[in-house]
């Protein structure tokens, strides 16, 4: 019996939901890929999963390279790939799985981008503490690199999660995870200030427990968020290659550049493997190695004489 592609591809995400727990946002890269996998089996008449060889999946995997993608979304695209048709074999659907023996594309370590101390420092000091957006927008930032959460966690934080006596905020991760996560002083400082007056003024007489809303009063959305951060960016004269999860990287590396243990750091990011985690022990090597390749007399050639 032939089951309909589409269908499997149905099955899988919500497998992908149900069971492995990943965010809407994760299960809409996977369907996304796996669809335009299809659309080119489809392209080429196959209209059943067990008619498909490995050389069937090499064969789109040099496609993809001809679209001009990176290595990155390739392998992405190829991880997706593999982990639907493994899960179409598990489930009985089909009789054997062309990927099995395929290995993925290797690629380099990607180093996040972090900023300096200072260029935080700027950054956090940019918003207008003496106008209601201006203080909410401070509130905003202070708790991102506080924090390490992502801009998705921020703007669906409530205020029932807030925890400020005791220095902490729960907040709901990917896959749903919720944990807790720690607030410095300035944070909470600024969190209290925003909520003494500020936001009252923006929700008028409207009701909301989110956190941060936008001027109208109500929650406010990632897209707003990303552009707000933005917005300082560029007033602090900041690279435009910086993004506002470039906080998060900030956060996660000045934590481990000043002691904190990788296992502590994996709580606070909510990452459930801590290999995700380990990419920050790569970032402070490298910047170690750009400190003192700046600063010792003898780390540049042309310094030692014969």
């Amino acid at each position: 019996m032939v089951i309909c592609m589409q269908y499997i591809l149905e099955m899988y995400l919500n497998y992908l939901a149900a069971i492995r727990g990943l965010s809407e946002h994760t299960r809409e890269a996977y369907q996304r890929d796996v669809n335009q996998y299809l659309l080119f089996l489809q392209e080429r008449a196959m209209t059943d999963l067990n008619q498909v060889q490995e050389s069937d999946v090499v064969q789109y995997r040099a496609w993809l390279k001809n679209q001009h993608l990176s290595e990155r979304s390739i392998a992405r695209s190829i991880s997706a790939i593999k982990g639907f048709h493994r899960y179409a074999c598990d489930e009985g659907v089909v009789r054997h799985d062309p990927t099995m023996t395929l290995e993925a594309p290797k690629i380099g370590i990607h180093l996040p981008l972090v900023m300096s101390y200072d260029e935080v420092e700027r950054l956090l000091a940019q918003p207008d503490e003496s106008t209601v957006l201006g203080l909410r927008d401070k509130a905003m930032l202070e708790t991102l690199y506080a924090s390490g959460m992502r801009v998705s966690e921020l703007i669906t934080l409530r205020i029932s999660h807030l925890h400020l006596k005791d220095g902490y905020v729960r907040c709901m991760g990917k896959g749903e995870k919720e944990r807790i996560a720690p607030l410095g002083k300035a944070a909470v400082h600024y969190i209290t200030q925003y909520l003494n007056g500020a936001r009252d003024e923006l929700i008028a007489a409207r009701y909301t427990d989110y956190l941060f809303v936008n001027r109208f009063g109500k929650a406010m959305s990632r897209q707003a968020c990303w552009k707000i951060i933005k917005k300082y960016l560029k007033q602090a004269d900041l690279s435009q290659n910086i993004s506002p999860h470039t906080l998060r990287h900030s956060f996660a590396t000045h934590l481990l550049e000043h002691g904190a243990d990788l296992r502590s750091l994996q709580m606070m990011l909510g990452h459930s493997d801590i290999a995700t985690t380990q990419i920050y022990t790569h970032v402070s090597t490298r910047r170690l190695k750009d400190v003192y390749d700046q600063y010792h007399p003898r780390a540049k050639e042309g310094t030692v004489e014969n």
